[in-house]
């Protein structure tokens, strides 16, 4: 089995997954006001961009950060990663996915979950302006699924110094299926939500490939990404989509050192969808928490001290490498 820890100790004031995963996105969100942002915008081949915000240093080892689903640099995790990046000596890099930085992106394509080509184009960037410059990587939950597989993709090319995905989607199908049970729909919801205002928005600007009532028709994200998704980005349907994007049948071939962060009671996925250690390239090392959430991982005495263990082991691995 993958390594369990304990070295996460759970709030005891946030007792179950939904506790954990809803706490940091409520209450701290706008905690982090002093971090001093600078925006860039790299133009892609194909006609479109991609955003990035730094923080940090003028020059030392660059940290490139993934975002989850729906997310953003005002995403719950976003600042204060940036910030313990930053307090470690280095640079934070958020990659905004396209259409995820506040403004529409050009074309009718968007990003998914197996979307490796825009992260392998910025890291590109960043070595060619910077030869030699130490990198690592971290992906939140669907970041982290296209980090883990860009870098099974690229074996032993790995540019990376060392890589961290935390709270994966392994596995597309369970995923999807598990958001629809319980609780958790809330989170379906809320991602249906902030889908239908982002592309019908963007959708007024740009010419739609496809009918955009589908947008209001859809009841779960695998309607979506059966209608919308795998359409737009030359899938035959969500099936075809989730088995090619999933990231579990890439972790073999990873070569460069790599930590999985993950919660067995994610509110996201089922417990099964965590990897074997069999099928683990020797190179990746996997934490697994009884308790944490979806990208939660709040601990603290009281509630108005809580401390996030994000921040605090994410740094911890990355010393070894950088």
């Amino acid at each position: 089995m993958p390594m369990e820890t304990d070295s996460f100790k759970p709030a005891w004031w946030l007792p179950n997954s939904h506790l954990q995963t809803l706490w940091p996105v409520f209450c701290r969100r706008r905690q982090i006001k002093n971090l001093k942002l600078t925006r860039e915008r790299v133009e892609l081949p194909d006609g479109d961009f991609i955003d990035l915000d730094w923080a940090g240093e003028d020059n030392g080892p660059i940290v490139l950060i993934l975002h989850g689903f729906e997310g953003s640099i005002e995403s719950h995790y976003a600042r204060g990663l940036l910030q313990a990046i930053s307090q470690n000596g280095w640079r934070g890099v958020f990659m905004h996915f396209r259409g995820c930085s506040g403004e529409p992106n050009r074309l009718p394509r968007s990003y998914h979950s197996g979307e490796t080509n825009d992260v392998a184009i910025i890291i590109r960037v960043l070595q060619k302006r910077e030869p030699g410059v130490p990198l690592a990587a971290i992906g939140i939950s669907l970041g982290g699924n296209v980090l883990l597989k860009w870098s099974g993709e690229m074996g032993t090319h790995n540019p990376l110094r060392a890589a961290i995905a935390i709270s994966v989607p392994f596995e597309l199908h369970k995923a999807a299926s598990r958001i629809q049970q319980g609780f958790s729909k809330v989170y379906q919801w809320y991602f249906l939500r902030c889908l239908r205002i982002r592309l019908s928005q963007k959708f007024q600007v740009v010419a739609a490939p496809i009918d955009t009532a589908y947008l209001s028709q859809c009841r779960t994200i695998m309607d979506f990404d059966n209608s919308i998704t795998a359409p737009l980005h030359g899938f035959a349907d969500a099936d075809e989509y989730y088995t090619i994007a999933s990231s579990r049948q890439y972790l073999h071939a990873i070569d460069v050192p790599t930590l999985i962060l993950h919660a067995k009671d994610d509110p996201f996925m089922t417990e099964d969808v965590i990897p074997q250690a069999h099928e683990l390239s020797p190179q990746v090392k996997m934490e697994i928490t009884e308790s944490g959430g979806h990208v939660g991982f709040v601990s603290g005495a009281v509630p108005w001290r809580p401390e996030y263990w994000l921040e605090k082991r994410i740094p911890e691995f990355l010393h070894e490498y950088l």
